[in-house]
């Protein structure tokens, strides 16, 4: 599933290709794609028709694009790509129409499709479904301040009030992220995944950031001293950030970029999917455990099982 690092690519090629185009028309190829969008797709498509894209922000792992006719610009277009879903920002038509070789291919996994004032489109495509778009109205964010990345509003869709702040987000209070990730009564990892938390950190992520912790993911979060949790959010930080450098980690087809193109961070994994490999930093072979139906990566040596950890 797209983590933090790959939907703020996304995030960042949407605010570099679509700002200020307005939508002139919206096709539903199929309606379980907008199926969080409550009044159905007839509806969703006359929300968004004649509505100018005015900014792309991030949450975690949601994304928006703020809408703005001059009438109001109090709601959004929310968007999640759940395992496989993507964005794409397609080129105008060719001049000779569809049988122009610049004419754009439909893909066959394209879900719904904005059309914008430049002649671009917008497609949201995904192949495994889990994804979905929706127009929802903004409100007021519980902790105040920018409502997430690439705005300074004070307000995120319905849909993103319980998520919490990322670890990228300069508003971040880190101090109190540390003290409510002592309070919790259970595993580490488990503590990183949970959004209310902290959002963003997926399992990718979680495992990499701990190996660079050397922090084992069933420590007991309330045995935890302060610097300990703090190395695991640098951690997992840290290593968001240079994924995000490098596009994002695309295992296969179904993570890309707007432009399609994917990211190159899987290069770089230390533990996450490299069971039975050398540590890179002592040697030790990788192990891999089951986790919450998925699998956790550790270092045997540099991330030592507790004896009474929270699995």
């Amino acid at each position: 599933m797209p983590e933090l690092p790959e939907v703020e690519t996304v995030r960042d090629g949407l605010a570099r290709h679509v700002l200020g185009r307005v939508v002139t028309d919206v096709r539903v190829h199929r309606d379980y794609s907008v199926r969080r969008h409550e009044g159905g797709p007839v509806d969703f498509a006359a929300r968004l028709t004649g509505r100018r894209l005015d900014a792309a922000v991030r949450r975690g792992k949601f994304l928006w694009l703020l809408l703005d006719d001059g009438a109001r610009g109090d709601d959004a277009l929310l968007a999640h790509l759940g395992m496989s879903g993507q964005l794409l920002v397609r080129e105008p038509v060719g001049p000779s129409g569809p049988g122009d070789p610049t004419a754009r291919v439909d893909h066959q996994h394209l879900r719904v499709r904005l059309e914008l004032d430049d002649g671009s489109a917008l497609d949201f495509v995904d192949q495994r479904t889990f994804g979905y778009l929706a127009v929802a109205d903004l409100v007021a964010t519980p902790d105040g301040g920018p409502g997430g990345l690439g705005a300074d509003l004070p307000a995120v869709p319905a849909p993103v009030a319980h998520v919490a702040r990322d670890l990228l987000d300069p508003a971040l209070d880190r101090a109190r992220l540390v003290d409510a990730v002592r309070a919790r009564r259970t595993g580490l990892k488990r503590a990183l995944l949970d959004q209310t938390l902290v959002s963003g950190v997926g399992n990718i992520y979680a495992d990499e950031g701990l190996w660079r912790a050397r922090l084992h993911y069933a420590r007991a979060t309330d045995a935890l001293r302060r610097p300990e949790v703090g190395r695991a959010l640098d951690g997992a930080a840290e290593v968001m950030g240079e994924a995000l450098a490098q596009g994002g980690t695309s295992f296969d087809a179904l993570y890309v970029n707007v432009n399609g193109a994917s990211g190159y961070f899987d290069r770089s994994l230390a533990v996450y999917g490299q069971a039975g490999r050398p540590c890179p930093r002592c040697g030790t072979p990788v192990r891999r455990d089951e986790f919450m139906n998925r699998s956790s990566f550790t270092c045997p040596r540099c991330q030592p099982r507790p004896r009474d950890g929270r699995w």
